[in-house]
């Protein structure tokens, strides 16, 4: 009888106290912790480079975090390697650069979207110019652009957006892109090629375009008025992320433009030089392979679209080039790649943009 009593006395005790706690207003804590509401794996692929800037911002910044998303950085040595694992769903979004490779990929059945704009060229933040060799230019041989007929000019590769820039530059000058000769090597490449005399001039994106000039080894030639607005690099969506999981895309490009939106607020007139350049620089020299915090002051940032919004003019254009020069294969158009639902939601989400 005895131990039956004392188990009753010991519940009776349990439910005066939490009777007694209730009545004072105190939260009786759990048995257990609270399990936290587990965090959505997103897979981005990546180049390190600082046009991708808006990924980093948003993990660095909790973007991703708020819209219940953990970004795994997938690291890639070139773009176009990303394409089969987004079309696989082996990656969910991805840093991608405009080329006739990526519509070729989409001829092909591989189910990838262009969504949103990573990094483009404007007037004052041309990251992407056409260097000469500075002997050339200071021999006066060099004058225009007219002047590099039959001259070597370095690309990244043959097929994308510098191709379209140095035709539209050599097009204003009455020249064709078959007037020069096209040497196809990686950006850093260009510096050393510049430097020795292995090509005359370059179409080279930053930071390799700030070291030429800064080294005395080439000088930069406008291209504003042949060229001024270019899409060079974009946000790239898999067809797995877009179907599969439609709601966590929008959220993960919220916290994206969220990122362009407080990248946009370190510029000013051309440079890292607006209110949170001190703050973005210092994520940079972390997450890309540009670690000198010396450099982004002197280099000419990409401009990022805080809305996301693509340049369709320049898409079009470019387009037009890959397909004359015959490039294309199949018959995919630039819509059928483009899918801008995504910023325009997000957008709708934000409000508009309010630079500081």
């Amino acid at each position: 009888m005895d131990k039956p009593l004392r188990k009753g006395r010991r519940l009776l005790v349990a439910t005066s106290f939490a009777t007694a706690c209730v009545a004072a207003g105190i939260a009786m804590l759990p048995a257990a912790p609270a399990i936290a509401q587990e965090l959505a794996e997103v897979k981005v692929g990546t180049n390190g480079v600082v046009s991708d800037a808006p990924f980093f911002i948003a993990n660095r910044k909790g973007y991703f975090k708020e819209q219940g998303i953990r970004i795994t950085l997938v690291p890639f040595d070139a773009g176009p390697k990303m394409i089969a694992p987004l079309g696989t769903g082996q990656l969910d979004a991805a840093a991608g650069a405009m080329s006739a490779g990526l519509y070729n990929a989409a001829a092909r059945g591989i189910n990838i979207k262009v969504v949103a704009d990573k990094g483009s060229v404007e007037p004052g933040y041309d990251y992407m110019p056409i260097l000469v060799r500075k002997a050339l230019v200071d021999s006066g041989k060099v004058k225009s652009f007219a002047d590099l007929k039959g001259l070597k000019v370095a690309e990244a590769a043959k097929g994308g957006s510098p191709g379209s820039k140095l035709n539209e530059a050599l097009k204003s000058a009455g020249l064709g892109y078959k007037d020069v000769q096209h040497e196809y090597m990686g950006y850093p490449q260009h510096v050393t090629a510049l430097s020795n005399g292995a090509v005359d001039a370059s179409v080279t994106t930053e930071p390799s375009a700030t070291r030429a000039v800064e080294g005395g080894i080439a000088v930069k030639i406008s291209t504003d008025k042949a060229y001024g607005d270019q899409q060079v690099a974009v946000l790239l969506y898999g067809g797995d992320f877009i179907k599969k999981r439609p709601e966590l895309a929008g959220k993960f490009m919220i916290a994206y433009l969220k990122g362009a939106r407080f990248y946009n607020d370190a510029l000013k007139d051309g440079k890292f030089a607006g209110p949170n350049a001190a703050e973005l620089i210092s994520m940079l020299t972390v997450d890309t392979n540009v670690k000198d915090p010396e450099l982004y002051k002197k280099m000419v940032p990409s401009a990022v679209d805080p809305n996301g919004k693509l340049n369709d003019a320049s898409l079009k254009k470019d387009f037009a080039f890959y397909k004359d020069q015959g490039y294309l294969e199949g018959s995919v158009t630039v819509d059928q790649v483009v899918d801008r639902s995504f910023a325009e939601a997000a957008v709708k989400a934000l409000g508009p943009y309010k630079a500081k």
